[in-house]
């Protein structure tokens, strides 16, 4: 897969929040998010969401980043798919590349 942007690498740890749905996420770590909203809150669309490119381990999809406004961060969400592909576990560390 082509990979165009600005590169971004983090450790993180998968979350889920507990709702409707029960949606998996990596947030982005605030110091990231800060340097994406600075230089990029122009390109998003609606509810604060950036195209982007992510990757972990060795897999690498389309996705998007959404703004929390209330943690103040970029969420990454993770499809049950890559969850499943790369045998990802919640409150585990692991390194994510996105590209937006």
């Amino acid at each position: 897969m082509e990979t165009k942007g600005i590169k971004f690498q983090f450790t993180a740890k998968p979350w889920q929040y507990v709702g409707p749905n029960s949606w998996t996420f990596i947030s982005v770590p605030t110091e990231i998010s800060k340097e994406i909203r600075d230089n990029l809150k122009s390109e998003e669309q609606g509810w604060g969401r950036l195209k982007a490119t992510a990757k972990i381990r060795k897999t690498e999809w389309k996705t998007a980043i959404w703004f929390d406004t209330k943690h103040n961060t970029y969420l990454l969400p993770l499809k049950a798919e890559i969850r499943r592909k790369e045998n990802l576990e919640l409150d585990k560390k692991l390194t994510v590349t996105i590209w937006i």
